[in-house]
């Protein structure tokens, strides 16, 4: 796993934490000083806590489970839908449906009814509707579309969250926090770094700097897929290489039951 280079967080602008008086008492150990009102992040920390948060990520992520990303805020939705999207994971970038995770089993009800539709349109049913009816059919797979979309692959919970602010975010953490799924996070000096298991201090607001964590968290997140499918090909080909010697032995058997025949009918 590629190293964190200070130098490149400071350049993202990843060091920007928030006004002196809006800070959250408990990020005292990431803040390094402050500086015309405005607390600094100390990026060896930073740096610190993304390799830590990496390994595990990428631990997660050849177990076979979905980390799923969540970012509404404006700056980080277009950025994470990239990311996520480029590496198959799971996320929500449109306004948190509550139970998402609490009660997957009727979120996934949607989402099969979004597939329903398009099953309906395949096989022909949708055109056998009213003009009217086709119209709020339309209309409700935009809607699941748009908030659901992103999540059609993931069938069951997963692995783990990504978020970016916490703050924002704090429906889907108390969610995660009650079916104890690990929450991997962005934290600025505005928020509470305890309701997070994995705590990345960084600047939550600037584009740059939520570009920067989410590039090498993917990153990490994609070599342990990689991982992953290296260790499920090896595997392939030693079953393939064991039943190429049950064939072998099959054919020997057989060869030598014939011999047999044969030579019990020139008796």
């Amino acid at each position: 796993m590629a190293k964190v280079e200070v130098k490149e967080l400071l350049e993202a602008g990843v060091h920007f934490g928030h006004l002196t008086r809006k800070w959250d008492p408990n990020m005292a150990p990431y803040v390094y000083m402050e500086r015309n009102g405005i607390h600094i992040i100390n990026l060896y920390k930073t740096a610190a806590k993304m390799e830590e948060a990496g390994a595990a990520l990428s631990k997660i992520a050849n177990s076979g489970r979905k980390i799923l990303f969540v970012a509404t805020k404006k700056q980080a939705k277009d950025i994470v839908a990239e990311k996520a999207g480029a590496i198959n994971m799971p996320y929500i970038t449109e306004r948190w449906p509550g139970g998402m995770l609490t009660n997957f089993v009727t979120i996934r009800k949607a989402v099969k009814k979004m597939a329903s539709i398009d099953r309906m349109k395949k096989d022909g049913t949708f055109m056998s509707l009213s003009k009217k009816e086709r119209l709020q059919v339309d209309r409700l797979r935009a809607k699941l579309e748009k908030n659901l979309g992103s999540i059609s692959d993931m069938t069951r919970l997963p692995g783990a969250l990504f978020v970016v602010d916490i703050k924002c975010e704090h429906i889907a953490i108390k969610e995660a926090q009650k079916l104890n799924i690990p929450i991997f996070a962005m934290v600025d000096t505005n928020s509470d770094p305890r309701q997070v298991d994995y705590v990345i201090p960084a600047n939550d607001d600037a584009s740059k700097s939520i570009d920067k964590i989410l590039s090498y968290v993917t990153s990490a997140i994609s070599e342990g897929l990689l991982e992953r499918k290296a260790e499920k090909d090896a595997e392939s080909e030693g079953d393939d290489s064991f039943d190429e010697k049950t064939v072998a032995a099959e054919k020997a058997k057989a060869l030598a039951k014939a011999k047999k025949i044969v030579a019990d009918e020139e008796e």
